[in-house]
C-alpha cells in the first residue's frame, strides 16, 4: 500500500476508512526523527485525533525502518532559547496525546525502532511487528535516559528485570524474543505484508461500534493513566539533570575525539 505517494513532507498524514495513518517519511535515513520531523509528528498527530472521521490511528516508517529515533546529528541541540526541559516537555506532550486518545492506536514495526521512536510504538494499544524488526532504548549510550514514558511502558510489558537490562546496557532486542517478550502483540512472517496486515487490524478495529471500542480503551488504560502521568515527570526531572551531568559531556567529547569514555564515578 502507498501512504506517502510523492510527498517529500517528513511525516505524512493520510485518512482512509477510518483509519488515520501517521508515516515517517526519511527513508534515506531510516526515518530519524530531526526537529522538522518531531513538528511534523505532533502537528498529524494533533489533525488526526481533533478528525472525527478517524476512529483508530496506525503509525508506520516509509522504508526498511519505523524510526531510529532522534537524529544523533541534533542529539543536544535546542532551537534558540528553549531550555532542556521545555524541550523534552514539548516532546512528552506531544506524545501523551497518543497514550491519552480516545481513539485506539496500531504500531507497525519493522527494521529499527530504537530510542524514542521505540518509546513512541509502546505507547500504542498494539504493535504489529516482522521477524527483522530491531528494538532499543540506546539512550544510556549516550549518557541519558528514556524520556517519553519508556521507562514505565517497557516495565510493564517485559518486567522490570528485563526492562532494566534493555535500559541499562543499551542491547538490541531481536523479533523473535520482542515477541516472545510480548513486545511484539502480532507478528508478520513476510515483512512485505506488514502495511497490509496493521492497516487491515486498524481497520477492523475502526469499522467496529466506536463507543464500545472507547470503553474498552479506557478500562485497560484507566489504572495506567496515572501512572504514566508520574513517570513522564520524573523522566523529565532525571532527564534534565543528565544533560547538564558531567557524564553526559564525557559521553560527548569521547564520540568527538573517538575515545572511549571515561567516567569519573559516583
Amino acid at each position: 500500500m502507498d501512504f506517502v505517494g510523492a510527498s517529500s513532507e517528513p511525516v505524512v498524514g493520510q485518512v482512509l476508512d477510518g483509519v488515520g495513518v501517521i508515516s515517517y517519511n526519511r527513508p534515506e535515513r531510516h526515518n530519524a526523527l530531526d526537529d522538522g520531523a518531531s513538528a511534523a509528528f505532533r502537528d498529524v498527530v494533533d489533525r488526526h485525533l481533533s478528525d472525527p472521521e478517524v476512529r483508530c490511528v496506525l503509525l508506520r516508517g516509509e522504508g526498511r525502518s519505523f524510526s531510529s529515533g532522534r537524529d544523533t546529528s541534533q542529539l543536544g541541540a535546542r532551537p534558540t532559547g528553549q531550555s532542556d526541559d521545555e524541550f523534552i516537555r514539548i516532546a512528552q506532550d506531544g506524545k501523551s496525546k497518543l497514550a491519552f486518545a480516545a481513539v485506539p492506536v496500531v504500531a507497525a514495526l519493522r527494521g529499527y525502532a530504537f530510542g524514542g521512536a521505540l518509546e513512541t510504538a509502546l505507547l500504542a494499544d498494539l504493535r504489529v511487528g516482522t521477524p527483522d524488526v530491531v528494538l532499543a532504548l540506546p539512550e544510556v549510550r549516550y549518557g541519558l535516559i528514556p524520556d517519553t514514558g519508556g521507562t514505565q511502558l517497557l516495565s510493564e510489558l517485559v518486567g522490570p528485570g528485563r526492562a532494566k537490562y534493555l535500559m541499562m546496557t543499551g542491547e538490541q532486542l531481536d523479533g523473535a524474543t520482542a515477541h516472545e517478550w510480548g513486545v511484539i502483540d502480532l507478528m508478520v512472517d513476510d515483512p512485505g505484508e506488514l502495511d497490509e496486515t496493521a492497516f487491515a487490524i486498524a481497520a477492523g478495529v475502526a469499522a467496529n461500534a466506536p463507543l464500545a471500542v472507547q470503553a474498552v480503551k479506557r478500562l485497560v488504560d484507566d489504572a495506567r493513566r496515572e501512572r504514566l502521568t508520574s513517570t513522564l515527570r520524573r523522566e523529565r526531572e532525571e532527564q534534565v539533570r543528565l544533560f547538564a551531568s558531567e557524564d553526559y559531556q564525557e559521553v560527548r567529547d569521547s564520540r568527538r575525539e573517538g575515545r572511549p569514555p571515561v567516567f569519573r564515578g559516583r
